[in-house]
């Protein structure tokens, strides 16, 4: 069977030790995670998990189904049907072109957020694939940083 990559979009209780018993139900059964970010849900009790992971059919509706059987978890949500961002920041040298830099955020849905007299920083925010281009084009300005932020999913 197939690898794919797919993204699990979690509703828990904002209680403490859940994050661990999530990570742990995946490190109980060998499975990886790829990218995992974790926020309040503003005016709510609740927080929102997503978790980016690969596997085959059989692995993710095992994945689900361990997740619905934990507590605090509330739902649980993986189909096709997400809109899915991922955020990169990245930090250049000063002597690269700023023109050519801004240009290539800017068809990234990003743009130069902080310079200093010596870095320049931008951030991008993106589709994942297209971060995965982003960082591949960058690659000829030499970046000095790069740091990227996990996936946030939303159901459509």
């Amino acid at each position: 069977m197939e690898n794919i990559r797919r993204v699990i979009s979690v509703i828990v209780m904002n209680e403490s030790s859940v994050l661990a018993r999530v990570t742990a139900l995946f490190a109980g059964r060998g499975y990886n995670i790829n990218s995992l970010t974790v926020a309040p849900i503003p005016d709510s009790n609740f927080s929102h998990i997503t978790i980016s992971t690969k596997g085959d059919k059989r692995t993710i509706e095992q994945i689900t189904k361990q997740l619905h059987k934990l507590i605090p978890v509330l739902k649980v949500t993986e189909h096709d049907e997400m809109v899915e961002k991922e955020m990169v920041l990245v930090k250049f040298s000063a002597n690269e072109s700023l023109a050519d830099i801004s240009a290539l955020c800017g068809a990234y849905n990003g743009g130069i957020v902080n310079v200093g007299p010596d870095i320049v920083i931008t951030m991008v925010a993106d589709e994942p694939v297209r971060i995965k281009h982003y960082l591949e084009a960058i690659k000829r300005f030499s970046p000095v940083e790069v740091v990227r932020g996990g996936v946030v999913a939303i159901e459509r």
